[in-house]
């Protein structure tokens, strides 16, 4: 049986949610994976819960669905409360930003916060790109893709006019590393 990642991401409309997780699993494919993917949002589309799943693995995938997250990328407090359960148990991690999101002192998970937002707005001024910094930060992290199938799957799935900021926030979240690391018990 070939290795299998689920990977959970979740955080509120707008956050680019949806479009980090179609990053991922498109830098998934490049490194020659087999990837499936589904997303979900909220009421709302702007404001309300989303998250994207994304399976990664060796060989073909049975089932599209992430059934229980390696680990779960999280932007925003309510997302994070919703779906901390969908983490594995024993060896889940939560990657999460630390400024808009308090972890819960009771999870026996590690989990580690990065300034997406914060380093967003102060290195680029735009807080739209901490989606890419927190991606990153987590690629770098998990080393669940090459770092060279990210930068092509961003260059390739980023309209031009936007892609030398993601491009930047790329590499600023490529180069956090577990500097953050926090575990709860």
């Amino acid at each position: 049986m070939g290795e299998i990642k689920q990977i959970l991401l979740c955080g509120s409309g707008g956050q680019g949610i949806v479009l980090a997780g179609k990053i991922l699993g498109y830098a998934a494919f490049k490194d020659g994976k087999w990837v499936s993917g589904a997303n979900s949002y909220g009421a709302a589309a702007r404001g309300g819960e989303c998250e994207s799943e994304v399976v990664i693995s060796d060989k073909a995938v049975s089932f599209p669905h992430v059934i229980e997250a390696d680990f779960l990328i999280a932007m925003h407090p309510s997302a994070y409360n919703r779906y901390i359960s969908s983490v594995r148990c024993e060896s889940g991690l939560v990657i999460y930003d630390r400024q808009l999101i308090s972890p819960k002192r009771s999870s026996s998970l590690k989990h580690i916060g990065i300034p997406a937002t914060e380093t967003a707005v102060k290195e680029l001024s735009s807080k739209m790109v901490a989606n890419i910094i927190i991606l990153g930060a987590a690629i770098e992290i998990t080393k669940v893709v090459t770092k060279d199938a990210f930068i092509s799957a961003l260059e390739e799935n980023m309209p031009e006019r936007f892609r030398e900021l993601n491009l930047r926030a790329a590499n600023i979240g490529l180069s956090m590393s577990y500097n953050y690391t926090t575990k709860h018990s």
